[in-house]
C-alpha cells in the first residue's frame, strides 16, 4: 500500500488532501511544517510527499533540498501544492526536487492524477 506524507499548513487544506487520499485507498501521514515532516520521515518513509511551499519554520523548498540531499530519501518523489503559481516558481520548483507542480485551488482530481502519475 502507498504511503503518502502530507505536508501542509493550513488545516482545512490538509484535512481536504488526506481524505481525498484515503477515500482512495492511500495511507496518509500529515504534518504542519517541513521540521515535523522530517521527524516523521525518520520513523517511516513515505512513498510520496505532498507539499506547501509557503509554510513557517521550513518552507516546502527548504523540505525538498533537505530530502535531496539525504540518500535515504533522496529518491521520494516530491509533489508541490501551493498557491504560488508563477512559471519561475515552478522553474525554480523544479531545480529543487519537484517532480510535479498543482496549484490552489485544487481538485480532488488534481491531486489523485499527481500521485498516479509518481506512486
Amino acid at each position: 500500500m502507498t504511503t503518502i506524507l502530507v505536508v501542509e499548513d493550513t488545516p482545512s487544506e490538509q484535512e481536504l488532501i488526506i481524505g481525498y487520499l484515503a477515500e482512495n485507498g492511500y495511507t496518509v501521514i500529515s504534518a504542519s511544517n517541513g521540521q515535523e515532516a522530517l521527524k516523521k520521515i525518520e520513523g517511516r518513509k513515505p512513498d510520496v510527499v505532498i507539499t506547501d511551499l509557503v509554510m513557517p519554520g521550513m518552507s516546502g523548498l527548504e523540505l525538498c533540498r533537505s530530502l535531496k540531499k539525504n540518500a535515504e530519501t533522496k529518491d521520494i518523489p516530491i509533489i508541490a501544492c501551493t498557491s504560488k503559481n508563477q512559471e519561475l516558481d515552478k522553474l525554480w520548483g523544479m531545480k529543487q526536487g519537484i517532480n510535479i507542480y498543482v496549484t490552489k485551488p485544487f481538485t480532488r482530481e488534481d491531486i489523485l492524477r499527481a500521485v498516479r502519475s509518481v506512486a
